[in-house]
């Protein structure tokens, strides 16, 4: 997971964590950690096609943020 370019693109469509969290059905700590990775937690696919068509990501965009550190 690259979180550097996911916050980028979070930022270049004027997005916060808190705005995505709610859009996605889950709840900031919960983003929060499959942002970060943490304790096991990770975008499912259904989440990452959420994200991808949020933010109308290219394939090439959507593998350096989901499959590439």
């Amino acid at each position: 997971m690259n979180k550097s370019l996911l916050a980028s693109v979070m930022i270049k469509n004027g997005d916060t964590q808190g705005a995505l969290a709610s859009a996605m059905g889950l709840s900031l700590s919960r983003l929060n950690a499959k942002i970060n990775e943490r304790e096991g937690a990770a975008f499912t696919q259904p989440e990452m096609e959420f994200i991808i068509k949020r933010y109308e990501l290219s394939n090439d965009e959507a593998i350096q943020i989901f499959f590439r550190h």
